[in-house]
């Protein structure tokens, strides 16, 4: 087991993965980092055989040679999307293209008995914010009354309803503006009178704005949870939307809160998870959403080593997390 590998599928550049991967380096533990799209472009390869054995491979990048077999734990942070927009797509480089997607995928997935933090099926069903909302009601934690649709009336009533709501995409994009550089659609507060027919293109999600004091971004390793409250500098309903004016500091969690996020957990199946709440002035903690796959590297330094520790604990150890 001490020769065991952790592999780490994300691109150069992510500092969250680094923090991990130097917890990992300065433990003595092996990690080999793989950025799919890129790497398999370049020098490294694959290949896996299945039979009525155990499952069998071998991986090559440009530094290192390892057994499929041998991998104790892989960490699935933010790998390289397959594919160059800046590329004439051919049916040719359309089938290269999917082939990569599911076989690169497919192998890493089905590592015998490797812990993935968190396994990429697992995180694609944990990302739709409809079964997140349900499932959070369902655990009892407060949810601000949510509406999606793509009825304008139904909008508008909604709207009119509560005086105060905001307007979230169903699931975040960036967009290339005419400039080249990437566009967020952030949370906004919305009035009724700005609701037209153009709702009806797509679902959208509108809910009753929480008179909120602070953020809370809470990070889940396994049974270990670590809440930062976030201040902001002025009044912007979204702390994602300029982090230069956001103040973090440790926070403690209330048991119901520690426990529902623990049951969450276990309810997608995840080692990790990151979690958004809004914080009111009765100290009522307000869920609105979790990423499976989400950011913690931006909060205050003792929470982000205290993060990185848990996590480096969690692909040290390897054994799948029982859920």
């Amino acid at each position: 087991m001490a020769d065991s590998p952790v592999l780490v599928i994300t691109a150069l550049g992510d500092l969250t993965a680094d923090l991990v991967l130097r917890e990992l380096y300065g433990r003595g533990v092996p990690a080999v980092r793989l950025d799919p799209a890129i790497d398999f472009a370049g020098p490294a390869r694959m290949s896996a055989r299945i039979a009525e054995g155990p499952f069998t491979g071998d991986l090559t990048t440009a530094t290192r040679r390892l057994g499929l077999s041998a991998v104790r734990s892989v960490y699935w942070r933010r790998p390289t999307p397959y594919g160059d927009p800046g590329q004439a797509e051919t049916p040719g480089r359309r089938f290269g293209i999917e082939q990569s997607r599911t076989g690169y995928t497919g192998m890493l997935t089905a590592l015998p008995g490797a812990l993935h933090v968190n396994h990429p099926i697992r995180n694609r069903a944990a990302d739709y914010k409809p079964v997140q909302l349900t499932t959070a009601v369902r655990l009892g934690l407060a949810v601000p009354d949510t509406l999606i649709t793509n009825v304008p009336e139904d909008a508008r009533t909604f709207v009119a309803e509560h005086g105060s709501a905001i307007y979230k995409p169903v699931h975040g994009v960036h967009l290339a503006g005419e400039d080249g550089r990437s566009r967020t659609i952030w949370v906004d507060s919305v009035t009724a009178v700005e609701l037209d027919e153009s709702i009806v293109a797509c679902p959208h999600l509108f809910q009753a704005c929480v008179p909120k004091i602070a953020d809370i971004r809470l990070a889940a390793v396994g049974d270990r949870v670590f809440a930062t409250r976030i201040d902001t500098d002025g009044d912007h309903l979204d702390w994602r939307q300029d982090q230069r004016l956001i103040a973090c500091s440790q926070m403690p969690v209330p048991r119901g809160i520690r426990e529902a996020v623990r049951s969450y957990l276990h309810a997608f199946g995840l080692t990790f998870g990151a979690f958004d709440f809004a914080l009111d002035s009765d100290s009522r903690w307000w869920f609105l959403e979790c990423n499976p796959n989400g950011q913690w590297a931006f909060v205050n330094e003792p929470t982000t080593r205290a993060i990185a520790s848990a996590l480096a604990d969690t692909l040290q150890k390897g054994a799948p997390y029982d859920h």
